[in-house]
């Protein structure tokens, strides 16, 4: 089974990436475009006057929301990354192998390039952010209804994998002849769309957002005994008691959830749910769910922080699309986890 590492280890390593978390967030409403001083920021989150109102705009209305949604975000994606890297017993098993991203940008895709950025049923009409969340959303869970479906039919996990990426190819082609179909707008749009934005998230959704993300990551917290149990083998955990079919559909079904709403509301974001859990079982030394998936939670969240961060350095000459950031942050990772994977021992 995994090593089990002294509680003391798993409590230190999160009161620090608490500290860590904390520290980021403050930056990303700190820094920006706008220079606007400490104190002001201070003032404003505590609801006292300030010079000027537009700074309250800025921090209230934009800094703060996108903090919560990358924060958010990025535990969402590295909790569902852990579990597929378990449940499939993949170091490299991330939220986009099952094809789950691809749908959600297959539904995009409609949205923007076949019907014009709006989606129309009778007399009733829906343009243009919301069609797209709505596209992303139906576009996921409909992979990942697909998937599920093949689940209840073959036993293989191994099988499963191979048809999420099947499946991802297709809907990838799909996108590419709606690509190329489409007008300049389109793809201009659908591109920007694809690069990943944390900003994309009002104060009005943020509440369905986190609402969505937090059931999700509460349902994953009470996956943490089976998930446990599978590191022992599919066999063993079936002697124990654990009814591998239905603990592999709720995974699918949250990692599903988990997926499906960050990639609506923010784009497909890469790397972070691949090369987040790593560094968590690097750090903690052990595959034992019960300190892994906290930390990951919480290193997650971080690291979407800090990247977050690079993206809004350039200041005001623009800002860095968050895919071009994500691949510095988690290709090392990967490499290291290749070139080192005799070495290091993830499912013990």
């Amino acid at each position: 089974m995994a090593n089990i590492i002294p509680e003391a280890k798993g409590l230190k390593y999160g009161i620090g990436l608490l500290i860590v978390v904390f520290t980021l967030f403050a930056f990303n409403l700190i820094l920006g475009s706008v220079s606007i001083p400490l104190g002001t920021v201070a003032d404003i989150l505590l609801g006292h006057p300030v010079e000027k109102e537009s700074w309250r705009f800025i921090v209230l209305e934009s800094r703060f929301p996108q903090a919560v949604t990358a924060f958010f975000c990025g535990s969402a994606l590295a909790v569902s990354g852990l579990m597929l890297q378990t449940a499939f017993n993949n170091p490299l098993a991330g939220p986009s192998i099952l094809g789950i991203n691809t749908g959600a940008s297959l539904g995009v895709a409609l949205v923007m390039l076949l019907w014009g950025g709006g989606i129309a049923v009778g007399t009733f009409s829906i343009s243009g952010f919301v069609s797209v969340i709505i596209g992303a959303f139906v576009g996921a869970m409909s992979i990942m209804a697909l998937i599920l479906f093949f689940s209840s039919l073959l036993k293989s996990n191994i099988m499963v994998l191979i048809i999420g990426i099947m499946i991802g190819y297709i809907t990838s082609s799909a996108i590419s002849l709606l690509n190329f179909f489409a007008t300049a707008e389109g793809v201009h749009s659908y591109a920007i769309w694809g690069m990943g934005n944390f900003g994309a998230v009002s104060n009005s959704q943020l509440p369905l957002f986190v609402g969505l993300v937090a059931g999700g990551l509460f349902l994953s917290i009470l996956l943490i005994k089976p998930l446990n149990a599978l590191l022992l083998g599919y066999r063993y955990a079936e002697n124990l008691g654990v009814n591998i079919q239905r603990v592999r559909n709720w995974l699918l079904i949250t990692v599903g959830l988990l997926t499906a709403v960050t990639t609506a509301f923010c784009g497909p974001i890469s790397f972070i749910g691949l090369a987040v859990p790593h560094v968590a079982r690097l750090l903690l030394g052990t595959s034992n769910h019960n300190s892994l998936l906290p930390i990951t939670l919480l290193l997650g969240g971080g690291i979407a922080l800090l990247c977050n961060l690079i993206c809004i350095l350039p200041g005001q000459s623009g800002v860095i699309p968050l895919n071009a950031v994500t691949p510095f942050v988690g290709a090392p990772v990967i490499i290291y986890v290749i070139v080192n994977q005799r070495k290091i021992q993830y499912f013990n």
